[in-house]
């Protein structure tokens, strides 16, 4: 048996008060569409009661395992992407590059004044980041002997980059002895929080700015940093925005999960732009393939990833999980029309091509294959960040597709999603769609 995995992440919407269409029902996806209507649909909630509507959470649900108790923070499984070894007692977490705005009119105002407008400081370029992010590294991480060589910055990919403290103690916290003094810290993430000024956001302990958190601190350094370095300077000079602060979050440590082939019989690849995804997979036993002009943005390498799962079937692989960030990071923009964009590209250049090809080989070798398509977890984007609510799933089984009239009532979206079969996790979804129990 084949099998697919497709997550085009934050994909789900809601509805409008008046009965406009959400992006899922006004995007043309005929080839989820055709799954859809010969399979199965319904909704499914992939963020349990009580977590955080994130990437971090949702993934590891879609994959039966469960957040509550397997997720010890999203850092640490970018970081295991990023191929930094962890120990028990380190601290990882993640670091954007945002950009901030004086929108005060005052001038010169304090850090806490100003308001975050881009999360992703423009798709900064990958170079462009990595030196961003090794000049604050002297400075305020490894070049820092203050720190006594426990703290370093990484680059990653774009806006995403990792904070790294070792050593930290076993604390109450969570975080380490250089955090111990401030245990009543906030890290909000910097999506949540778009065209607000970031003064009620900022890290610390509750007491203002008299008390300031160690993160404070290092998030406040870099903007004086930053916000005159050459890199910043050539982007606003080309009309771009720049990348003038540091917004640290994610916390967490080295988790521990179980394999997928232990659970599920199954050894597959992991593809995905995103080191948080990468991260997952790879903790949980999948081989991680790149995929030349992967972005997780809008200008992604579709096609790419799509002949990605194609060559790992072709080498012997069970499973290809594709995660798309493109549709969440569209949500996280506001932009409504390059989210319906993004899902169409999704089905012609991904859905598309890999049905063709799994259904070639069930002709030619008689193996059938199952596919399923299902969203994280919802990204309206008129709030453009995270919502908790459950979320439209597709299941396709080839033995089943046979004997079965299609349905042209069913379809990959929210309100179809309603006439199906409510799932309460995402362990009895991926348990339904490896076969452990019957929709």
């Amino acid at each position: 048996m084949k099998y697919l995995i497709l997550v085009p992440d934050g994909a789900a919407d809601v509805e409008g008060a008046s009965g406009e269409k959400t992006p899922l029902e006004e995007a043309f996806m005929p080839h989820t569409t055709d799954l859809a209507r010969r399979g199965r649909v319904g909704l499914v909630r992939t963020i349990p009661r009580g977590v955080k509507p994130g990437s971090d959470a949702a993934n590891l649900a879609v994959l039966g395992y469960d957040p509550a108790h397997d997720l010890t923070g999203r850092s640490p499984l970018e970081a295991v992407s990023m191929g930094i070894a962890l120990g028990p007692r380190d601290v990882a977490f993640r670091t954007n590059l945002v950009t901030l705005e004086d929108k005060t009119g005052e001038g010169a105002p304090d850090y806490a004044d100003l308001t975050i407008v881009d999360h992703a400081s423009g798709d900064i370029s990958d170079e462009e980041a990595r030196v961003l992010t090794c000049a604050i590294d002297a400075a305020l991480g490894s070049g820092d002997p203050a720190n006594g060589g426990r703290v370093k910055f990484y680059p990653g990919v774009s806006y995403r980059h990792a904070l790294i403290v070792r050593d930290g103690a076993a604390t109450e916290s969570g975080i380490g002895d250089v955090f111990d003094e401030y245990p009543d810290y906030a890290l909000t993430p910097p999506h949540d929080i778009l065209g607000r000024q970031i003064g009620l956001y900022l890290p610390g302990d509750g007491a203002g700015k008299e008390n300031e958190s160690y993160i404070l601190h290092l998030m406040e350094r870099s903007y004086d940093l930053l916000k005159t370095h050459p890199v910043n300077l050539a982007r606003a000079a080309r009309g771009e925005r720049p990348a003038n602060s540091i917004w640290i979050w994610g916390e967490g440590k080295r988790p521990t999960i179980s394999p997928i082939a232990a659970k599920y019989g199954v050894k597959g690849a992991v593809i995905s732009a995103v080191d948080l995804i990468k991260g997952i997979g790879i903790c949980a036993g999948l081989e991680p393939i790149k995929v030349e002009g992967a972005t997780g943005t809008i200008t992604t390498n579709f096609k790419g990833k799509g002949e990605a799962a194609i060559a790992a079937y072709e080498a012997g692989m069970d499973l290809a999980y594709i995660h798309v960030e493109a549709p969440d990071e569209c949500s996280h923009q506001g932009n409504r029309a390059e989210k319906i964009e993004s899902l169409e590209r999704i089905d012609a250049d991904i859905v598309g091509p890999i049905v063709s090809y799994l259904e070639r080989h069930r002709e030619e070798t008689g193996e059938a294959y199952r596919i399923l398509i299902v969203p994280d977890h919802r990204t309206p984007v008129v709030i453009r960040t995270h919502t908790d609510e459950p979320v439209p799933y597709v299941i396709y089984d080839s033995t089943e597709a046979a004997d079965r009239a299609a349905d042209p009532t069913r379809a990959f979206t929210e309100p179809s999603g309603r006439t199906g079969k409510a799932l309460h996790s995402g362990k009895e979804l991926a348990d339904t769609f490896f076969g452990i129990s019957g929709v």
